[in-house]
């Protein structure tokens, strides 16, 4: 059984169709990564998967059973942690307390616990642990939002862009860390628009294109196709791979 599964979901902004006819899955121990242009799509879904949004049609299962009408928070409790684009961290609150809030979920001693653990995996963090999130650099802060995620000891983690702004060298510690996260066994599903360090880190990867799915495949598939190539990669050329297209429902 997937842990994720996605069933045609359509969500709209008022006469507005964001997704149309969406359907994909995530598997335990995954790594899925989702590409698209901006506007394609990928930050409604992960907002509708973790109960900000409600879909107009279609279906959310965690674990076979649907949460298109659980709440946000209860979704969290349930395992599903988001970290979304632009990090948003609490700006005026210290590290310490930032993450805190990320386990509002779980006893005090488990949070304090799973804060220990997030430090190690961040020493930077550990460093400034009373410092304001205000004041820390845009690639502190992104280790901080991933790092306030951890805290709810997901099964899932939903990351929304965590390279967007960052300078390349940042970049490369945060796929670092999303490589530890891995060996975890922890299941991600990647929003990203750095499509090569993306597929080179996930298992498979979908591609959205003006709300619908346009391209599936298992990563290696991905890279090696001429459309993606030419689209994410700015490449013209390469070898011909077995990607699965989707088709598109009206």
């Amino acid at each position: 059984m997937n842990l994720l599964e996605i069933e045609k979901l359509d969500v709209r902004y008022g006469h507005i169709q964001a997704l149309r006819g969406v359907s994909l899955s995530v598997s335990e121990g995954e790594i899925v990564t989702l590409l698209g242009a901006n506007g394609a799509g990928k930050t409604t879904l992960m907002r509708t998967i973790s109960g900000l949004l409600r879909p107009h049609a279609g279906d959310v299962k965690l674990r076979g059973k649907s949460i298109v009408r659980v709440g946000a928070d209860n979704i969290v409790r349930q395992g599903i942690s988001q970290v979304p684009e632009g990090r948003r961290v609490f700006p005026t609150l210290s590290v310490a307390e930032n993450l805190l809030l990320g386990g509002y979920t779980r006893p005090t001693a488990e949070a304090k616990g799973s804060m220990q653990r997030v430090l190690q995996m961040f020493p930077r963090l550990a460093e400034r642990r009373a410092q304001y999130a205000g004041t820390l650099s845009g690639g502190e802060q992104q280790m901080l939002a991933i790092g306030r995620a951890l805290m709810a000891k997901p099964t899932l983690l939903l990351l929304d862009e965590p390279s967007l702004g960052l300078a390349p060298i940042i970049v490369r510690d945060i796929f670092r860390t999303l490589r530890q996260i891995r060996e975890q066994g922890m299941t991600v599903l990647l929003v990203e628009q750095n499509a090569r360090m993306a597929l080179k880190l996930a298992d498979r990867g979908y591609v959205l294109e003006t709300g619908r799915i346009a391209l599936q495949g298992s990563a290696q598939e991905l890279l090696a196709s001429p459309e993606v190539q030419a689209t994410y990669l700015g490449k013209e050329s390469g070898s011909h791979a077995a990607i699965s297209t989707q088709a598109d429902d009206s």
